[in-house]
């Protein structure tokens, strides 16, 4: 175990906090980015529609990559420890979404570019793979068991902040620029910031210690043990699937509240891009403050209760969002985007003391990022892709609403089955004593 003093539970929350935002604020600019300006850029031979399908496909690929980085950051995070990771992660991120940013066009080098943006985007998605579980643990395992759910709620917040961030800077852009000067070059300027970010984020989490807990399973571990993933499906397959269930209405209702009302609002609702920036500026920023008093809530009433509130919410909330979208009243459109990310939040607060407390330290990191990328490829990757395609089919926004309804019934009755873990020791939860109870 390591001699260096424990790491105050406020500066462990700030480090995740700022390590998320910048890595979220990397993922989501992307999303912006795809909505907004990579269809003319990276494929210019397509019609409007088209290019926005295959924008949002590349979009879709980084979710593909997550689990591959949830399985490697996993092995290597319950074996090596936490920080590390962590600081790898941050550093494939920056650079992947640096490099976005000094790609050459379509119309530079021709097929070429969509094929280098697509492998850009693979490594973003492999980083934030690792990220999400790394994080949260690090402060639920520093955190105390009575306020966990507050605590591992921050680095949740990091996702509106960073999509908080990504949407300011190209709101930013597009008010001070012309279309065509945003077109040219003015897109590449978020990107390009994200290598000063991730300075700031690697000098915060090389500062930090250790998790005490993982720290204290290493030392009492036995040499023979089975690689953590194995141990996973051995023991906590039903976790597994909880995770899973879990994430699916909270990641297809965030990527259709924050990417495809990108796309809608601009193409269906005639609203211009900075109207729609500014109105999931405003719901972001509600967003942020919003997650950790639900995280706080779920340490009063239990994780579950809370979680199932905002599963129904987002499914209700579905019904009445695009017709607000549709007034085409900035204070309507406002209010759909803030109090659906409200609803969203009652899901995503909860979500990393939920999903920390169902796995044993020893193999705590892989349970968690597996179970919840497995998630992200059918749930968070394809939403936009699918919301996409379902408005062009139909020409209505109706079979989204019904999209995002039927995963809010899916996720809901996950949670409705699944046991609650608020006031879990995570210290002492073990597999062996896990498959006891199942």
């Amino acid at each position: 175990m390591s001699d260096k003093p424990r790491t105050p539970i406020g500066k462990i929350v700030a480090a995740s906090l700022i390590g998320t935002t910048i890595e979220w604020y990397d993922f989501f600019l992307y999303g912006s980015a795809a909505a907004l300006v990579f269809p003319a850029l990276f494929f210019p031979q397509s019609d409007p529609l088209t290019g926005t399908l295959l924008a949002f496909l590349t979009y879709a690929v980084g979710f593909v990559a997550r689990p591959l980085g949830a399985l490697v950051f996993g092995h290597y995070g319950d074996r090596l420890g936490r920080k590390k990771l962590l600081v790898i992660s941050l550093l494939l991120m920056g650079g992947a979404t640096f490099l976005i940013g000094c790609l050459p066009t379509h119309a530079a080098i021709g097929a070429a570019a969509p094929l280098l943006l697509t492998a850009l985007r693979l490594v973003q998605g492999f980083a934030l793979g690792g990220e999400w579980g790394g994080a949260v643990l690090i402060v639920s395992e520093h955190g105390d068991t009575a306020r966990r759910g507050f605590w591992a709620s921050w680095p949740q917040a990091g996702a509106p902040g960073g999509n908080l961030l990504a949407t300011a800077v190209l709101a930013v852009l597009a008010a001070v620029q012309s279309d065509e000067a945003f077109q040219t070059w003015g897109w590449r300027v978020p990107f390009l910031l994200s290598g000063v970010l991730v300075l700031l984020g690697l000098w915060i989490r090389l500062s930090i210690s250790e998790s005490p807990i993982f720290q204290q399973a290493v030392a009492n571990a036995k040499p023979s043990q089975s690689m953590p993933i194995v141990e996973v499906f051995r023991y906590h397959w039903r976790d597994v699937i909880t995770a899973i269930g879990a994430r699916f209405a909270e990641n297809v209702s965030y990527y259709v509240l924050t990417a495809f009302v990108l796309v809608y609002a601009t193409t269906e609702a005639g609203l211009t891009k900075p109207v729609v920036l500014n109105a999931v500026l405003i719901g972001s920023a509600v967003h942020f403050f919003s997650i950790p008093l639900w995280g706080a809530l779920s340490d009063k009433l239990g994780r579950r209760p809370v979680y199932l509130l905002g599963a129904a919410g987002v499914g209700l909330w579905s019904f009445a969002f695009f017709p607000l979208i549709d007034t085409r009243n900035f204070a309507a459109v406002t209010l759909a985007v803030t109090v659906g990310l409200i609803l969203h939040g009652a899901m995503y607060g909860p979500q990393a003391a939920f999903f920390s407390e169902l796995f044993a330290t020893r193999m705590r990191y892989s349970g968690v990022s597996i179970g919840a990328q497995l998630a992200s490829i059918v749930a968070g990757g394809l939403a936009p892709l699918i919301a996409v395609a379902l408005l062009g089919a139909y020409n209505s926004s109706f079979p989204v609403m019904l999209y995002v309804a039927g995963a809010a019934v899916l996720t809901m009755i996950t949670v409705f089955v699944s046991r609650e873990t608020r006031g879990r020791d995570l210290a002492t939860l073990g597999a062996a004593e896990d498959s006891t109870t199942r």
